[in-house]
């Protein structure tokens, strides 16, 4: 059983048993290789050896691209909104023998790099409701992926609690429900849980081992042989470590590729990041990236069991095909990516194509390859914008990008890498230049932010809110997505400690906040009824409960929000700050104040050059322009 806002649910309320039969009767419909008995019922003797699983909100990919971080960032009373949205989301496809047609990148990768040492018979990954129909008496594994098993990402700490005093995301009720699933088995004593993926630092951080039934934590990629050992070990019964930290691959081909279907189609194109942000844990990793096969050979595989999305997972897209050569990973490698892109959409099979991370200081170094990208995916893209694009259908490419603050100040504190090959002290400038660059071209970023980071003051959120402001000013356009800090696990600011629950935040960080959602929403409000509809809804819902639960500085942001009253109004009461025009470099600007050993790297069919550039000879072997200082 669980505690879900206050109330006693059991965990197949959550999972479609008995709660919601309609959905559980389609769930069964969906078998597309099928109706097979053992699909509808599972094996019935001794159960699969390693049972690998995730949560069923961390499983779903058919949804709509969006469901995900929605369920990451929403607390479990408002799932009838997602319900409401997407009255299908638990539906899900299997396998002629009940396993799972599509699971996490994550669990394939384990799934493949255990069939180095065990037999594929031996091994079943399925859907969260399914477990039981795999784990028998001779199964010795159970493992679980998990990304937010107890609520604590970037998102979750502040969008939960601004809509209540619980701070229980979705995907974390669904992960607890899971976990509670496997605990309570009949044959739980015969096996291990091990669980792996981005989130098992929250359940070695909070010690909640019994609590979740979980015997081991392993961070790490499971390539490794310390990885594959402690399989071999939770199999003969021998004793594990609480967590344990396996390594990473340190070359590119020792980076495995799933062979089966991932959800959303995701396949690893990198590793690391190279910029070295304190508060970042990937970029902890080495730098890699995949050979090109590979990514090709996993793309075929989706594509082969029925997936018409593919989506290439990565730190920095940009770095591709430019990791430790020559050429300084921020300089991309346009004809690479150029070619593996084109390659991708035009797989016979893949309909739409979804981009993931990405650097905004590409744009301006290389604007032209934006350009050609954007010819090249945009066709295959699924997200719209109608009332910002100006492609023909209205799509748009949408990479998540790390804003992160406006505050030259901070910005130096904990990423003086961010902007390279410019300098930090630009970053307002490089934001600005590279989100026009970016929009022309019909790309509109999801981009983070962070608020209540340790030493920010009221200067760094009115440096951020300028930010913001100028973005608004010269009508360009992001997704922008504010977050409380959280120090996460082995980065550099892990002993850091910032704004830790919404009630503490300054009027000025809900600002910032509230701002950023403000803009959002304004290609939305092109309705008439549209602005009345966010006051009156704002107003109500402070007036019923907001008020009480994030304390009185959230009041006139949520104004600011609502647009009840004019922003020029609020500040003229004192009530806001307006933010103030930032002098903005152009990108000229910006390339002429690049260390002059960087222009060698510059391509020349981008213009504005600095002076003192010379183009390369004919016939040079180098793909970028070779530039000489006069």
């Amino acid at each position: 059983m669980s505690i879900v806002d206050g109330q006693e649910t059991s965990s197949d309320k959550l999972h479609g048993e008995g709660a919601i039969p309609e959905q559980r009767k389609t769930q069964q419909q969906s078998i597309r290789a099928g109706d097979s008995e053992s699909a509808m019922h599972g094996p019935t003797a001794g159960g699969k050896l390693i049972v690998l699983t995730a949560p069923l909100t961390e499983t779903i990919d058919h949804a709509g691209y969006f469901i995900q971080m929605a369920m990451a960032s929403m607390p479990m009373w408002l799932e009838f909104v997602l319900n409401s949205k997407y009255p299908k989301w638990r539906q899900l496809e299997y396998n002629p023998d009940g396993s799972a047609r599509y699971m996490p990148a994550g669990v394939r990768l384990v799934q493949k790099s255990l069939e180095r040492q065990f037999s594929p018979d031996d091994i079943v990954a399925c859907y969260a409701d399914d477990v039981g129909k795999f784990v028998g008496p001779d199964t010795r594994v159970v493992a679980v992926s998990t990304h937010n098993p107890l609520g604590v990402t970037f998102a979750a700490g502040v969008y939960t609690s601004i809509f209540g005093s619980s701070k229980e995301p979705i995907n974390s009720c669904y992960a607890k429900a899971l976990f509670a699933r496997i605990k309570s088995n009949r044959h739980r004593q015969n096996f291990k849980v091990i669980v792996g993926g981005s989130g098992g630092w929250q359940i070695t951080q909070t010690n909640s081992f019994e609590e979740l039934g979980v015997d081991c934590v392993v961070e790490g990629r499971s390539e490794s042989e310390q990885c594959l050992d402690l399989f071999r070990k939770a199999v003969q019964g021998e004793q594990l470590p609480r967590g344990i930290n396996v390594s990473h691959p340190t070359s590119r081909e020792g980076i495995l590729a799933p062979d089966k279907r991932t959800t959303f189609g995701v396949v690893e194109m990198t590793t690391g990041c190279g910029r070295r942000c304190n508060f970042c844990v990937p970029d902890l990793n080495p730098q890699l990236d995949v050979p090109k096969e590979n990514i090709m050979a996993a793309v075929q595989a989706n594509v082969r069991e029925g997936n018409k999305q593919i989506s290439l997972a990565t730190e920095d897209m940009f770095i591709w095909g430019q990791v430790r050569t020559s050429t300084p990973f921020f300089f991309p490698n346009r004809e690479a990516l150029l070619d593996l892109y084109s390659s991708i959409v035009s797989t016979p099979g893949v309909e739409q194509h979804v981009l993931s991370h990405c650097t905004i200081a590409p744009f301006v170094t290389d604007p032209l390859l934006i350009k050609k990208l954007s010819e090249l995916l945009l066709p295959k893209s699924p997200i719209h914008l109608p009332r910002v694009s100006h492609h023909a259908q209205a799509k748009v490419l949408s990479p998540l990008v790390g804003l992160e603050t406006g505050s030259v100040r901070m910005a130096k504190k904990i990423m003086p890498g961010k902007g390279v090959p410019f300098a930090i002290e630009d970053w307002p400038s490089v934001v600005i230049e590279g989100l026009r660059i970016a929009n022309e071209n019909n790309w509109f970023p999801v981009m983070t932010l962070m608020v209540g980071n340790p030493d920010e003051t009221d200067e760094d959120c009115m440096a951020t809110l300028d930010l913001i402001y100028e973005i608004e000013r010269r009508g360009l356009f992001a997704i922008l997505v504010p977050s409380i800090f959280t120090p996460l696990h082995d980065t550099r600011m892990e002993n850091a400690r910032g704004v830790t629950e919404t009630r503490r935040l300054t009027a000025l960080q809900w600002q910032v906040i509230m701002k950023c959602w403000k803009v959002n929403l304004r290609p939305a409000q092109y309705s008439w009824w549209g602005p009345t509809a966010w006051r009156v809804g704002s107003i109500v819902l402070w007036l019923l409960k907001l008020r009480r639960a994030n304390g009185p500085n959230f009041s006139w942001p949520l104004i600011l929000f609502s647009g009840a009253i004019s922003e020029k109004r609020l500040a003229a009461m004192g009530k806001i700050y307006h933010g103030k025009p930032l002098r903005i470099k152009s990108r000229k600007e910006l390339i002429a104040s690049m260390k002059p050993h960087y222009w060698q790297y510059l391509r020349s069919d981008n213009g504005d050059l600095p002076d003192g550039y010379v183009s390369p000879p004919p016939g040079s072997e180098d793909k970028s322009s070779v530039a000489v200082v006069a």
